[in-house]
């Protein structure tokens, strides 16, 4: 049978019934294949007892326990009858309760809850007169819910899976409905996306076979074999992805961009007022080869918080211009495209003033272009653009447009990429009649395992070292009721402030009456920074005692404190115009406006060297990779510099444990490992987890690492021999299925 023509694909209406259907598909699953992937959470067995104990009110449960007692007895002041059950688990005891018109309509439960017996029980916990009950539970009895005695005595001894449930569907209705599709199925019915010589090579089972083994296992070993193989097909199907587009890539033709010896790239190298590092040294020669190289380049430079990679993607940019090229550097947000723009002149100084007085003799020029700027300087950025006046063009999403054009753009940098999505910077590289390369830098350090896995089609270059120019930044956790503590800190505020120096105070929220989340969001287009959107809280589960910090509140309260009393506070955030971004960012940066309180809109890249000091407002609020990024802010310079974090976090929290990790260290790398170990399981993946219709959900990242290298290798000797999967249809229709084109953005997102 056809992978087209699969019985996986038949809608449960047709296959259960539209009743039964209708409730599986408030869970999702709207197929045959649907239901089959909605694998057991847990398995529970006969002989082991849910911990009744444990259970909370409002909680939709699923318990494994023994029928203690079973009576149905008449309800006189309201009429009708009541069946109470109690059932066990060996310690402590939950109550059922039934209710019905008549007597007679409970007895068959009471024919089944026979004393001794075992089952599973599902609704949700409620409490009456002290005792915790479940009311109008469904339940299965083992033993007894079976075709014949010898079906009883082999469910009787089976794991028994335990399904993600809901209230309207139980998880014995769910197994019910598995065994139904399931049962009837052949080898035939079933495409696997593991081709053959795969399988046989890795001792693995068809996927019908693991189906069974997952849903209908005859003991434990047989569910673990059939779900690992699972997560080998997931890592397999995502691995392959990736592999057919960097083989897609490799087979494209770009205009090689070799070095020039004596031009603008040893010119800006004499220039430094730093010497580059081993780190920064190493990485740039191997882009350097990237570039003279006919296969589009597409690699990703990794660097944490101050690792200097814009002096890396400035000399590929010059060696691409000393080519003859043009090089476009793409900014998330107007006020990084700006910041771009200012560090890129600065470390260019006569470089970057090609044709004007003062320039040197072999300098180019820079530009800049986005979608605020006046209609003037808009129509000289276009055009020096399109002349190849501009050697670069720095932009944000307004590069993307149809009426920018390039005399003979040879590489697109992307700052920040996990902002943008693959169709945006798709746009970029299809300009010109030749493909672009392509370097995407993050600042936000990803560990090996996720690197491998969510970037598998990019090479991936480190900076390791950071320049010793750069000051150290001391963490501190601040606790937000301690008022002592707090007036130290806004003392400290006005101390660095009397020295010269720049603080920033960050809140999570514009306004008070701002939901957090939407605290930069909310100004919509894609230049208004709403990249400095919150990144919430990911898994410490506190709510907040007090109203979150605000910007506006923030800069009246500081502005009425004693300890800054004639000091300037100037705000940022993502709803100020353009005109009003520039002015806070220089009254800062020249010390008009020396404190500055805003929201995340200065994440990333916003460079003020005198900045050594940072406040963060409810900082528990804020994830691992925003705060080191925030933190990034200050010690940019020589001065030392500080850090405190603000927080009602309690101790023994994820919100807290983050916390104390921000303060031990500095080392992003180590951050970002940190974070994969708090973060609850299945996050790391980001959309990849509820991409298409079969996402995938076995594969955990860090767990699974050795398995997705593996999956990786075969992946490439599969693309390797059959570029275009012919011999391997059904995993071509599964990496359809699963990461169709309108879901692969999570391939490159950071």
């Amino acid at each position: 049978m056809s992978v087209a023509a699969s019985r996986l694909d038949e809608p449960l209406g047709k296959v259960l019934g539209m009743r039964t259907a209708g409730g599986l598909g408030r869970l999702g699953l709207e197929t045959v294949e649907d239901l089959l992937r909605h694998y057991p959470r847990r398995y529970g067995s006969p002989g082991e007892m849910t911990e009744i104990g444990r259970l909370v009110p409002g909680e939709h449960v699923t318990v494994m326990a023994q029928v203690r007692t079973a009576q149905v007895r008449t309800m006189r002041s309201r009429g009708g009858a009541m069946l109470e059950a109690v059932v066990t688990d060996g310690r402590d005891t939950l109550q059922l309760t039934f209710f019905a018109k008549r007597a007679g309509v409970l007895r068959m439960h009471e024919s089944k809850l026979v004393p001794g017996r075992a089952g599973l029980f599902t609704g949700t916990v409620g409490e009456y007169r002290g005792r915790r009950q479940l009311t109008h539970p469904d339940y299965i009895i083992v033993g007894v819910d079976a075709a014949d005695q010898d079906e009883a005595m082999l469910e009787a001894s089976r794991p028994i899976p335990i399904y993600p449930a809901a209230a309207s569907v139980p998880t014995w209705r769910i197994g019910r409905s598995v065994r139904t599709v399931l049962d009837p199925l052949v080898e035939e019915d079933v495409p696997d996306p593991v081709p053959e010589e795969i399988r046989k090579e890795r001792g693995l089972p068809t996927l019908l076979e693991a189906l069974r083994a997952v849903h209908v296992p005859d003991d434990p070993e047989d569910w673990r074999r059939g779900r690992d193989r699972m997560r080998f097909e997931e890592a397999l199907v995502l691995q392959t992805a990736l592999a057919r587009r960097r083989a897609a890539r490799e087979a494209l033709a770009a205009v090689p961009r070799p070095r020039a010896g004596g031009r603008l790239v040893d010119a800006l190298d004499a220039r430094l007022p730093f010497p580059l590092t081993g780190s920064q040294r190493e990485v740039g020669a191997t882009i350097a080869q990237d570039l003279a190289a006919a296969t589009p380049m597409l690699r990703l430079l990794q660097g944490d918080v101050g690792a200097g990679k814009t002096v890396v993607a400035l000399r590929a940019m010059l060696q691409v211009v000393d080519a003859g090229g043009q090089a476009a550097l793409l900014a998330p947000t107007e006020v990084l495209a700006a910041q771009h723009l200012r560090t890129l002149e600065q470390l260019l100084g006569p470089l970057g003033h090609g044709g004007m007085l003062g320039g040197a003799d072999t300098a180019t020029r820079v530009a800049l272009l986005t979608g605020s700027q006046g209609s003037k300087a808009r129509r000289v950025a276009l055009a020096e653009a399109a002349s190849g006046a501009a050697g670069i063009v720095v932009g944000t999403h307004a590069l993307l447009s149809e009426g920018v054009q390039f005399a003979d753009l040879g590489l697109v940098v992307v700052d920040e990429q996990h902002r943008f999505g693959v169709e945006q910077r798709d746009a970029l590289r299809a300009r010109g009649a030749h493909p672009p390369h392509m370097l995407v830098m993050t600042a936000t350090p990803i560990p090996r395992t996720v690197a491998m896995t969510v970037f598998g089609d990019l090479e991936t270059s480190l900076l390791t070292e950071k320049p010793a120019h750069r000051a150290e930044i001391a963490t501190h956790v601040v606790p937000a009721d301690n008022e002592a503590w707090l007036a130290r800190a806004w003392a400290r505020v006005r101390e660095e402030v009397d020295q010269g120096r720049r603080v920033y105070v960050v809140c999570p929220r514009i306004d008070a009456d701002d939901a957090p989340e939407e605290a930069d969001a909310l100004a919509g287009a894609p230049e208004s920074d709403a990249g400095g959107a919150l990144e919430l809280d990911d898994g410490a589960g506190e709510a907040p005692k007090a109203p979150l910090a605000s910007v506006s509140e923030t800069a009246v309260m500081l502005g009425e404190r004693p300890e800054l009393a004639g000091v300037r506070i100037g705000v940022m955030h993502g709803r100020l115009a353009p005109e009003s971004k520039d002015a806070a960012m220089a009254a800062f940066a020249s010390g008009e406006a020396p404190v500055l309180v805003s929201t995340t809109v200065i994440e990333v890249g916003v460079d003020v060297p005198d900045a050594t000091m940072m406040v963060v407002l409810d900082a528990e609020r804020f994830g691992i990779s925003q705060l080191h990024q925030l933190r990034g802010r200050v010690g940019r310079g020589s001065l030392p510099s500080v850090c405190l974090l603000v927080s009602r976090a309690e101790e023994g929290t994820v919100g807290k444990e983050r916390l104390d990790a921000l303060a031990a260290t500095t080392d992003g790398f180590e951050l970002a490992e940190k974070d994969l170990e708090l973060r609850r399981e299945g996050d790391v993946l980001g959309a990849a987890q509820s991409g298409g219709r079969n996402s995938l959900r076995l594969l955990r990242v860090v767990r699974d690492a050795a398995l997705i290298d593996e999956a990786r290798a075969v992946a490439r000797r599969i693309v390797d021999a059959d570029p275009e999967l012919h011999e391997a249809p059904a995993l071509a229709a599964a990496i359809d299925s699963w990461l169709g084109e309108d879901r692969e953005e999570f391939l490159e997102r950071g």
